[in-house]
């Protein structure tokens, strides 16, 4: 057959989704906590709008941009939770996050375009830039530093290419939450250098006795995208709503790009979405909780076994230091190990990026009792690296 194209074939699979096959392939019970799915139902209140959204057979093409009504809805959203003042022509709703980082990408980059992206960082993020035939080059966010991104270091690695750099918290894998001083001065090195920054705030909802702050609300020249979600938030993983927010002329761009991707989000689900976002919140707050509980009952659990991991403050994940328990064998092949020997599934660390090697990510999204199982289980791991 004709060959596929050298960028399809240059897009290197996720680490994760390695494990997750793995595990299926056993055809036996595991404990899962390699992938962010809340082990949450979405409010009653938003399958309800869902339902009523095909009885009404509201099932037609949206504007490419999505229903006036959530594009309204997300004009409140953004202005109450994050302090960024936007109009609706400046709201783009998504076929989720990913999507809305796959527009952002298509709208301001050319082939061989950089972007600069964290190590550690959601490996996603240069798997969607492979497929533009642009170039990620990681910048390290190193314990030395609290895994904060250094601005002289950045700076080193602008080039005539740069188009952007990708700034992403809560952080996915690391849950950390960057201060409003950080995301300033990142900001002041995007618009020094006449570059995008582009914000996954995911998780925006999702942190623990520290605030979120928005990078946009420090945008003074038009330099920042922001890229938000429903599926963490809300618990809307597989409906796929996303949104992102930015300039207007980037917003018309980004709309127009909609149409030859997706056309338009599924129509019922931006219904559902609009539910989410103005009916009671109290089921995020609850969600919110839970995962503080959990974060707390990990950390517990891990101190007792003396394995070193970074305090999350944001996001639903805790990024464990393994190194002692893997030896000299690569974390990917320890990863496989775990699973065989212990029945627990981890997201191997080196798939955030070279930095993550001797680190695996858990996710508490599992329950309660899956996380405190699947840690009993690293901690059965000990030597078996060795």
């Amino acid at each position: 057959m004709p060959r596929v194209a050298l960028s399809a074939d240059a897009v290197q699979p996720s680490g994760i989704r390695r494990v997750m096959e793995a595990a299926w392939a056993t055809g036996k019970p595991f404990v899962g906590m390699h992938v962010g799915e809340p082990s949450f139902r979405p409010a009653a209140h938003v399958l309800e709008a869902a339902g009523e959204a095909y009885a009404r057979g509201l099932t037609q093409y949206s504007a490419n941009a999505g229903i006036p009504e959530l594009r309204a809805a997300l004009v409140d959203k953004v202005a109450r939770v994050n302090g960024i003042e936007a109009g609706a022509d400046q709201v783009v709703v998504t076929a989720g996050g990913a999507e809305a980082l796959l527009l952002a990408y298509a709208t301001i980059l050319d082939a061989g375009d950089e972007v600069l992206i964290p190590d550690p960082g959601w490996p996603n993020y240069a798997m969607a830039m492979t497929m533009l035939d642009c170039v990620a080059v990681p910048y390290r966010l190193a314990p030395e530093h609290a895994f904060v991104p250094q601005v002289e270091a950045l700076e080193a690695l602008v080039t005539e290419r740069t188009r952007a750099i990708l700034v992403n918290s809560p952080s996915n894998p690391l849950g950390t939450v960057l201060d409003a001083q950080t995301l300033e001065a990142l900001v002041r090195f995007a618009e020094r250098h006449d570059i995008w920054l582009i914000s996954d705030e995911c998780y925006d909802e999702l942190t623990y006795g520290v605030p979120h702050v928005s990078p946009a609300v420090f945008d003074t020249a038009g330099v920042v995208i922001s890229v938000f979600s429903f599926s963490k938030t809300y618990a809307m993983t597989g409906v796929r709503v996303g949104y992102l927010v930015g300039p207007r002329a980037l917003a018309a761009a980004a709309g127009k790009l909609q149409e030859p991707v997706v056309s338009c989000v599924n129509t019922p689900a931006q219904h559902a979405a609009v539910a989410a976002l103005t009916g009671p919140q109290d089921h995020v707050e609850q969600m919110r909780a839970a995962y503080e509980r959990r974060r707390d009952l990990a950390m517990d659990a891990l101190d007792r076994l003396g394995i070193p991991y970074v305090r999350p403050e944001g996001a639903f994940y805790l990024w464990v230091d393994v190194r002692a328990l893997c030896g000299d064998t690569p974390v990917d092949e320890w990863a496989l190990r775990l699973l065989e020997e212990q029945a627990v599934a981890v997201g191997p660390g080196q798939t955030f990026g070279a930095s993550g090697e001797g680190w695996v990510r858990l996710s508490l999204a599992a329950d309660e009792a899956d996380v405190l199982a699947g840690i009993a289980g690293i901690g059965r791991m000990r030597g078996a690296g060795r």
